[in-house]
Order: structure tokens, then sequence, then C-alpha cells
């Protein structure tokens, strides 16, 4: 008989990366959105909000292309300008992008509620924390220094313009590995609250957990998410998990307070000998 042997880790997590806007800081990921509503107003192509959060996670330039890419919103673009967008109109807005988000990233970089509390937890656990983004590193330099004066400083950071190709690429994950010295991958894990997040921990080769009400699947603040009706929420909650699974996360929970219990079940697959 011929048989096949592969090695397995029986290991726990040796690191947690997180992302940023909807997933640690800035809940409803609301600091993106509305420069990109804004960026498409200023060349009198308006926007909705749902538009300009179907890309999110990507590259903040790639995101604008993408943005002008949906079927509705090049039919405004014809409209207005007699032609589609080029490469030109977009190396434009993500000009008037970067400005604009610098000047507004501090406006919401509050911590969501919950989020020291579960990095204490990871770190207890002996995992190390990085983290990765679709912001520029100029723009991370404010976010980091908002999360310090909260007491929240990831161990490693990678941005989507530090390496080739942003998500869902798994090029920021894999850089978080070298930088924190971890192996192997499937002892990682990747949490994020948009589905190009969730692709970019998958083909890492990690495990995944999507964030489903805190980020840019529901895509409200905090305030507001709880002044909607029960029912309302349901729905929204509802939805939103069905398309982070549908995205392929290994688990989906309503934002960071719920990721222990996925943490423990993952660990409990790795000492089984499981992948991601």
């Amino acid at each position: 008989m011929t048989f096949r042997y592969r090695r397995s880790y029986h290991g726990g997590i040796q690191a947690v990366l997180l992302d940023w806007a909807g997933t640690t800081m800035d809940f409803g990921c609301m600091a993106p959105a509305v420069v990109f509503v804004e960026v498409f107003k200023r060349q009198g192509v308006p926007i909705t909000m749902e538009e300009a959060r179907t890309p999110m996670g990507a590259h903040k330039r790639v995101h604008i292309q993408r943005i002008t890419e949906i079927d509705s919103v090049r039919r405004r673009w014809q409209e207005q300008h007699r032609r589609l967008p080029t490469d030109e109109d977009v190396a434009a807005m993500f000009a008037d992008f970067v400005p604009l988000q610098l000047k507004c990233l501090s406006d919401y970089s509050e911590l969501i509620p919950g989020t020291l509390e579960a990095v204490a937890a990871m770190r207890a656990r002996g995992a190390k924390i990085g983290s990765t983004t679709g912001y520029t590193t100029e723009m991370m330099q404010v976010n980091l220094a908002d999360a310090a004066k909260q007491g929240y400083v990831p161990d490693s950071t990678v941005c989507a313009s530090d390496v080739p190709a942003g998500r869902p690429f798994p090029h920021m994950c894999l850089q978080n590995v070298i930088n924190l010295g971890v192996s192997p991958v499937e002892a990682c894990v990747k949490i994020d609250d948009t589905r190009p997040g969730i692709e970019e921990g998958l083909n890492a080769g990690m495990w995944t957990i999507g964030l489903a009400v805190s980020g840019n699947e529901i895509g409200l603040p905090r305030a507001r998410w709880r002044e909607l009706p029960d029912a309302e929420r349901k729905r929204m909650r509802d939805a939103a998990y069905v398309r982070m699974y549908q995205s392929g996360a290994h688990y989906v929970v309503d934002d960071i307070t719920g990721v222990a219990p996925c943490l423990d079940d993952i660990e409990a697959r790795l000492a089984r000998g499981e992948r991601p």
C-alpha cells in the first residue's frame, strides 16, 4: 500500500492580525467612507454610501478605481463628463483623497469598546498582535498615534502601501508573519470587518474571524446602530453574517468583544492537527 504523510501543527495561536477601521477603532468604519463620497462629489458625480463602501478594505487608490467600475457610478460619470472615468481621473481623486482623509482621521479614531480588553486577552494566551490596513503609511501614522494615546500599540503594522499588492492578496499578512517572527501561518488568525480582509487572511493560509456589526458590513456609527429597532438590527446583522460567511470566514461575530470563544475553538482544532 502507498501512504502519504504530512506534518501537522499542534501548538497554540502565535499571532492575531487585526484590521483597523471597523475592527479596533472607528465603529462603523466611517472615516474612509465619508471621504470617498466627498471625493466623487467634487467631480460632480454623487455616489451613495453603499457604493462608497463596496470595495472597502482595498488600498485607497484601488478602492477609488473600483468605485469607478461600478455600473451605476459609470453611468453617472458618463452623464456628467460625456466620457468614462480614466486612470488620470482616479489619480486626481486619490490626490484629493489623501489630504481629506488625513484631516478627518482623528475625528474617527476612538477605539471600539472592548478592544483593549480583547487585545490583553490575546496577549495573555501568548499571541503577538499584528495589524493590516488599506490606509497608507502616512495615514497610519495618525491612527497609530491616536491608538497609542488610548493604550493600544500593536507589535507590527503593515500598510497597503508597504507591500506590492494590498487586499485580497496575502502580502500584508505575510509581512506581519516576518515582522513578528512567527511560524507556521496556520498558527495565525486574521480578524477583519471587510470581505477583502477575510480573503486576505484566507489567501495567507490563516484562520479568519469576520466582524459583522462594528465595521463596514453594517456601516453605522455605534450610537446610530443602538438606536435601531431590534427587528431592524436583527435583519441587518443576519444579512451581514451571511455575507461574511460567504466570503469564507471560519467564524463570524458582532465585534472584537466576541472573538475569545473563536480563539478557544481554533486552539482546540489546532491541537487536533486541523488546518484552516
